[in-house]
């Protein structure tokens, strides 16, 4: 039994199996793993408890907001003050990394947040594009669509709001993951279409291929998102969110 296994399964006995929602965050978490001194931009609960959990444990280095203009700690006092000048100096060098949300997402990471159908008479309105083609050409953007289905994975989306790897100009353009609560995907193919990087736990190959909209690239055996450890998930559930508020975006199963 790895570590890794080991901790895992004290962290069941200690405080009961991890639920979804529990591996949702680990799996946002991990997006900023490496990353170093950016802004953490999650939009998003469970993004945000991720973003927290990461500072916690694997990611001191990384800048929290309280979304205005000041950084905060771990306690959410602020550390520091962030004019949007300095911010926008963060978000055009590379320095920021987002995860945002999807309302379509396509095979190269296109991200549609504007509307559905024809520009010309859409059946819906939806937010407009807002920052996301900025974000998406400026700095790492991540993903979290807490519904995996085909409405939301399809073939091509209606409107480009954040820019794909098909699209996509500039340095520091990249995309790093997509969660969701079924799977974690990501673009580590050769020409950066999107790949089934792991399932949580519970969920088969065939339950994610069937809730996308095309076809997704599947290397091999597929592992299973990783358990939290026990440190991992008592900082989840006593400290971060107490309240059990990730489980209104993802239900336990």
């Amino acid at each position: 039994m790895t570590t890794e296994t080991t901790a895992g399964a004290e962290a069941a006995s200690a405080a009961g199996p991890a639920t979804r929602a529990d591996h949702c965050v680990i799996a946002c978490a991990e997006a900023w793993r490496d990353n170093g001194e950016v802004l953490a931009s999650p939009m998003g609960l469970i993004p945000a408890f991720g973003a927290r959990l990461a500072k916690r444990t694997f990611a001191p280095d990384l800048l929290l907001t309280d979304g205005e203009a000041l950084l905060v700690g771990l306690d959410g006092r602020p550390e520091g003050w962030l004019p949007y000048r300095r911010h926008l100096a963060m978000v055009t060098g590379g320095r920021r990394h987002v995860m945002m949300g999807a309302s379509q997402i396509d095979r190269y990471g296109n991200q549609n947040i504007s509307c559905i159908g024809d520009w010309e008479r859409p059946t819906r309105q939806l937010l407009g594009v807002r920052g996301a083609p900025v974000n998406t050409l400026n700095n790492p953007v991540s993903y979290w669509i807490p519904k995996h289905s085909p409405r939301v994975f399809v073939e091509r989306v209606d409107m480009i709001s954040g820019v794909g790897y098909d699209h996509a100009v500039g340095p520091y353009h990249r995309l790093p993951r997509v969660v969701t609560d079924l799977a974690v995907l990501d673009f580590a193919t050769p020409d950066h279409a999107m790949r089934l990087a792991s399932v949580h736990p519970g969920v088969t190959v065939d339950e994610v291929r069937a809730a996308t909209g095309f076809a997704l690239v599947v290397d091999g055996e597929v592992p299973t998102t990783r358990e939290p450890s026990a440190a991992e998930l008592r900082l989840i559930r006593e400290v971060i969110d107490p309240k059990g508020l990730r489980h209104r975006e993802v239900a336990p199963r």
